[in-house]
C-alpha cells in the first residue's frame, strides 16, 4: 500500500484547522474538540447553534471545494466496510476512556500544553503506530 504525500495541501488544511480551533476559542471559549462539538449536539445543553454550525462549515467544505475548482475531494479506502465501521467503533470507546479526541486533545491541548493532552496524545500515536504494525505486518494487511 502506498502513500501519496501532498505537502501542500497538508500544510493548508492544517492551518485552516489551526485557525478554527483559534477563532471557537476566541469567538466561544470552547475547545474545538470534533467528539464533544457531536456529543452536546446529540444532548443539547442550550449551546447547539454554535455546534451546529461548526459541523456544517465541516460537511460544507469539501463541497466550496468542488464547486469553486471542479474537482472533488478524493476518498477512497482499501479496506473492507465491516474493517472501517469496526474501527470507528474502536475510536469511540476509546475517545470515552481517553476523555477526549485527537482534534480536543491534539490540537487543542497540546497546543495549551496540557499535560493531560500531551499523554493522550502520545497514547494516540502509539496505538495507532502498533495498530498498523500488528495489521499490516503480523495479519498481512487488508
Amino acid at each position: 500500500m502506498t502513500t501519496n504525500f501532498t505537502p501542500i495541501e497538508a500544510l493548508l488544511g492544517g492551518t485552516l484547522i489551526g485557525l478554527a480551533a483559534v477563532a471557537l476559542m476566541a469567538l466561544h471559549g470552547r475547545i474545538a474538540g470534533m467528539t464533544g462539538i457531536v456529543a452536546g449536539l446529540i444532548s443539547p445543553k442550550g449551546d447547539w447553534a454554535w455546534r451546529a454550525a461548526f459541523l456544517l462549515g465541516a460537511i460544507a467544505a469539501p463541497i466550496g471545494i468542488l464547486l469553486l475548482t471542479g474537482t472533488a475531494v478524493p476518498v477512497q479506502s482499501e479496506l473492507p466496510a465491516w474493517a472501517i465501521i469496526a474501527g470507528g467503533l474502536l475510536v469511540g470507546v476509546g475517545v470515552s476512556f481517553g476523555g477526549g479526541c485527537t482534534s480536543g486533545h491534539g490540537v487543542c491541548g497540546m497546543a495549551r500544553l496540557s499535560p493531560r493532552s500531551i499523554v493522550a496524545t502520545a497514547t494516540f500515536l502509539a496505538t495507532t503506530f502498533a495498530t498498523v504494525f500488528v495489521v499490516r505486518h503480523l495479519l498481512g494487511g487488508f
